[in-house]
């Protein structure tokens, strides 16, 4: 049996010798191939002629399970690794394989440990809660029915509808990503960030990222900007630092935060809302953004040029 490691993890497990400029603090896993689905955005759907082990940017080569859990529990005990995160491609068997894998970290390693999966039920989740993960992310990706039908195919208002109810039954253990710039607007992004957190759903923004072999190769990844403005309304609605309703939007653009722009810039200026979101620890380095250009999610805390010229986008997109 194998899984397939994130090419960052695998450095970090001493599998390859990879050198890393930022180094991931989570151990990227990923169980089953050849994806049932056929989302229009992933390198594992099912129509994708490119090249089989990658997920967004990131290659996965496969080790040995046998091979990959001594060093995985080494880097545990050492702090190197802080959590593991499992990404299972929807094939068949894919929810036994996937409790399979929860229970061969568990026998070895006391650690946090999450899962993005899709799901259909909420007994499922419970199934997966019970077995010792702490967290189930069932990624609804695209921010707007029509986006989620043309893109994922299927339905938006169930999938939302069990993200809901999980997150009802289990509270602060069920979270979803949000990808942006498959095409909705920062109105339809940010209201929906506001229902899900609303509900106690976690939300992890993804920067859409261009794959080659896709069915959106040839689509163009977000506006920094417009990136950056979600991503703060993510941090100052999650804090309560702003109202829902007291956010304003133009043609689907915001251009009021219903507080001070002082107020604002000081929220953010230490840039803890430009970096990484999801779990614990999940820093994902490099997962959206080439080495060399500006991150869209900072892996690491931001230095003082990088929170203000992240805060000046923001400001420059409303009042």
């Amino acid at each position: 049996m194998h899984w397939y490691v994130s090419e960052g993890t695998a450095a970090v497990l001493g599998l390859l010798p990879v050198r890393l400029d930022e180094v991931p603090t989570t151990a990227y896993l990923m169980t089953g191939e050849h994806c049932a689905r056929d989302c229009a955005f992933c390198a594992q759907a099912r129509s994708s002629r490119g090249r089989a082990h990658r997920l967004s940017r990131v290659i996965w080569p496969p080790f040995a399970v046998a091979e990959v859990l001594p060093r995985l529990v080494d880097a545990c005990r050492a702090g190197r690794i802080r959590r593991v995160c499992f990404q299972v491609v929807h094939s068949a068997g894919y929810f036994q394989r996937v409790r399979q894998a929860v229970a061969a970290v568990r026998r070895e390693v006391d650690i946090p440990l999450c899962v993005s999966v899709g799901l259909q039920t909420v007994e499922e989740v419970g199934e997966l809660l019970e077995e010792g993960v702490d967290v189930v992310g069932l990624p609804l990706d695209a921010a707007t029915p029509q986006l989620y039908r043309e893109l994922k195919g299927g339905s938006w208002e169930r999938h939302l509808r069990l993200l809901q109810e999980a997150a009802a039954q289990f509270p602060g253990r069920v979270g979803t990503h949000l990808i942006i710039g498959l095409g909705e607007s920062e109105e339809e992004a940010i209201r929906l960030m506001g229902e899900l957190l609303s509900c106690g759903v976690g939300v992890a923004l993804f920067a859409f990222t261009p794959l080659p072999g896709t069915r959106l190769e040839h689509h163009r990844p977000p506006d920094l900007r417009t990136y950056r403005r979600i991503q703060a309304a993510h941090y100052l609605l999650k804090r309560g630092l702003v109202r829902p309703g007291g956010i304003k939007f133009e043609g689907g653009r915001l251009v009021d935060w219903g507080i001070p722009r002082e107020e604002l810039a000081l929220y953010l200026a230490d840039g803890e809302a430009f970096r990484t979101t999801g779990c614990p620890d999940c820093n994902r380095p490099y997962y959206n953004e080439r080495p060399g250009k500006t991150p869209y999610n900072y892996p690491r805390p931001l230095n003082p040029r990088e929170a203000g010229e992240a805060v000046k986008l923001v400001l420059e997109g409303g009042k």
